[in-house]
């Protein structure tokens, strides 16, 4: 706290930074992670990645020793899964723009794109966090230990970890050849677990929302994929008035609303207005 406090006092304090510059990891020219954390803008006490990913990419289980996150959806549709250490349930989100979901510090978790050009925000509350990869638990640990630990055929097991070759934040790697069965299905049939995708039917679907279920969850013990139970997220009532500006989203898909620096019924580019002329 007290060096927060003179680094604000400091005459030479900035306020503003730019999260599309510094590129924290790049798949490709659709695939690409910026961040702005404290090195970029000192005063912040959080900090984020900045997300663009296309269709049926993942951004590869891992976990945070030591940082909570959470998801905001700017563009594009996803599913974000993470394990729930208590329940030893995965528990499973569709979101589109606007909506959240969120990542408790320590827990496994991985997100998976359903559309191109989508965009997402990863928020933490600490400027620094650590981050553990799946790729790097599985390359890294012995063959030998996983049969020790969990009687796993050895040479399987190398045979099987073989092609990870580094740490990897986006997923698949460039030229992986994938299942030929789709990983992610219509919200009303997904499941996580060892099941794979479940087929069994919603008793209680919820209405869709564009095209996909609002904040349609799934619980499911990983061990016991018949064992799911849909549960449904209940709408967001306001508890006060609201603006007719801030009510009525402009044209297109996932687009600002008024107070992005535009006045109402103007629609404009995706860009905020800044404090300044450049």
């Amino acid at each position: 706290m007290e060096n927060i406090t003179q680094l604000l006092q400091s005459p030479s304090l900035n306020l503003s930074a730019d999260s599309n510059t510094t590129v924290n990891y790049k798949r490709d020219a659709d695939n690409y992670i910026t961040q702005l954390f404290a090195e970029q803008l000192p005063a912040v006490q959080t900090g984020f990645f900045n997300v663009h990913m296309s269709k049926d990419k993942i951004v590869q289980p891992h976990w945070h020793t030591n940082v909570s996150e959470l998801v905001i959806v700017i563009c594009g549709e996803v599913v974000t899964t993470v394990f729930n250490p208590f329940t030893q349930k995965l528990m499973t989100y569709r979101l589109g723009p606007g909506q959240v979901s969120m990542f408790p510090k320590g827990w496994f978790h991985w997100i998976v794109t359903l559309s191109d050009n989508t965009h997402f925000l990863t928020v933490f509350d600490g400027p620094t966090p650590d981050i553990v990869y799946g790729s790097d638990f599985l390359r890294f640990t012995p063959k030998e230990i996983m049969n020790l630990a969990y009687c796993v055929d050895e040479e399987a097991y190398a045979k099987a970890v073989a092609p990870i070759k580094e740490s990897i934040i986006l997923g698949p790697p460039p030229g992986c050849v994938k299942a030929s069965t789709p990983i992610i299905q219509a919200a009303p049939a997904y499941a996580s677990g060892y099941g794979g995708v479940s087929t069994q039917p919603v008793k209680q679907p919820v209405a869709p929302w564009n095209g996909f279920q609002q904040g349609y969850m799934y619980q499911q013990k990983a061990a016991a994929p018949e064992m799911w139970n849909p549960v449904y997220a209940q709408p967001i009532q306001p508890t006060g008035p609201v603006n007719s500006y801030s009510s009525a989203p402009y044209g297109g898909y996932g687009s600002p609303q008024a107070g992005w620096g535009q006045g109402v019924g103007q629609a404009m580019p995706y860009a905020p207005a800044y404090p300044y002329g450049g």
